[in-house]
């Protein structure tokens, strides 16, 4: 059996049915209370490249579901890597928005965690280097290898740090 041309060149998607072609996740939006700091956790600290700094004009009370003069957006990512995990941090000009009190860094409702293959002893040093992160939560598999850690953001979303090139799910 052949493997389709799209999970050659990478890209997130699966196939359901009878071909039917489901793109899994394009990317994940945070809204943070201080952009600069979580711009530096994610960019500097966590090491993802910045794709798109834009500003949109206008109104985008149709997508977002709330009145905007302008939206400040900025997409993280690999730039190798266009097709998916892309992280978008968003400035929606509302204090209403920011003014709310940080996650925990603990399982609860709603989103609570980002998932991302990195080098991760490369990544914690660099947060510690830049007091970010808090300490982190490390996993080691029963040999002692390092499986897993997580670290918090500015906002207090867990984003958990996996080993690149290790498969993940068994995969």
């Amino acid at each position: 059996m052949s493997c389709p041309s799209w999970v050659l060149s990478g890209s997130w998607a699966l196939f359901v049915g009878k071909g039917t072609r489901v793109t899994i996740v394009h990317h994940t939006g945070l809204c943070p209370a201080d952009f600069d700091a979580a711009l530096a956790f994610y960019r500097d600290g966590i090491g993802l490249d910045v794709l798109v700094d834009t500003v949109l004009e206008g109104d985008m009370e149709r997508l977002l579901g709330m009145r905007t003069t302008k939206v400040r957006t900025v997409f993280l990512g690999d730039s190798d890597n266009r097709g998916g995990g892309i992280l978008e941090l968003l400035d929606v000009g509302s204090d209403d928005v920011t003014a709310g009190p940080p996650q925990t860094g603990l399982p609860t409702r709603g989103l609570f965690l980002i998932s991302l293959q990195v080098d991760v002893e490369a990544v914690l040093a660099r947060l510690a280097e830049l007091g970010l992160g808090g300490v982190p939560r490390r996993m080691n598999m029963p040999n002692g290898d390092l499986l897993a850690a997580s670290v918090v953001d500015p906002d207090g979303v867990t984003v958990e740090l996996l080993h690149a090139g290790r498969p993940v799910l068994g995969g």
